[in-house]
């Protein structure tokens, strides 16, 4: 049964949504995306380049179209971009047609998962990582929170044991 519904999974960047969503779909026997990395296939460019050239409002409408047309398939797991809930239009798409997981991390441990990564565009700006984390939560927290079905604290947990997590959750619902 758990494998004939979507998953998608939300959380900010730094939450593991690409690992486990990974491993996930190995488990379930799911075919897995990752609605950045289909951006980039897409464009034949990085999330970067995209929010140099058109702006986070043209990546957004990029996420948007992107997460649209993968939600219509059957049998998937998404890792959403963390973003992309700021949108009430993907938030109705995913609560639609799918189990919404949100992988809750804290501010240290996203500072932590992403301190080396180039390929995080509001990261990269003068402000300070710590700042930007803190300033995305307080906006983006209450919507993971609103729109998810399960939510599961990532912050000292291994890729294996959350994904055990979830299948043995969703096994109950």
């Amino acid at each position: 049964m758990v494998a004939k519904r979507n998953i998608f999974l939300i959380g900010p960047m730094g939450a593991g949504k690409s690992t486990v969503g990974l491993q996930l779909s190995k488990e379930l026997g799911m075919s897995f995306y990752d609605s950045d990395n289909e951006i980039e296939k897409r464009t034949g460019v990085d999330i970067s380049w995209v929010f140099d050239v058109e702006g986070e409002s043209g990546f957004r409408l990029r996420e948007e179209k992107v997460i649209n047309e993968l939600t219509q398939m059957h049998k998937i797991v998404l890792a959403t971009g963390g973003g992309s809930i700021l949108s009430k239009n993907i938030r109705n798409i995913l609560a639609a047609r799918g189990t919404i997981i949100y992988l809750k991390v804290a501010i240290e441990k996203q500072l932590l998962r992403t301190n080396r990564s180039k390929h995080r565009p509001l990261l990269n700006t003068a402000e300070s990582s710590e700042m930007v984390l803190k300033r995305l939560a307080k906006i983006r927290n209450p919507l993971y929170d609103e729109i998810s079905d399960i939510t599961i604290n990532t912050n000292n947990k291994h890729a294996r044991s959350i994904v055990s997590y979830i299948i043995q959750t969703l096994t109950k619902i």
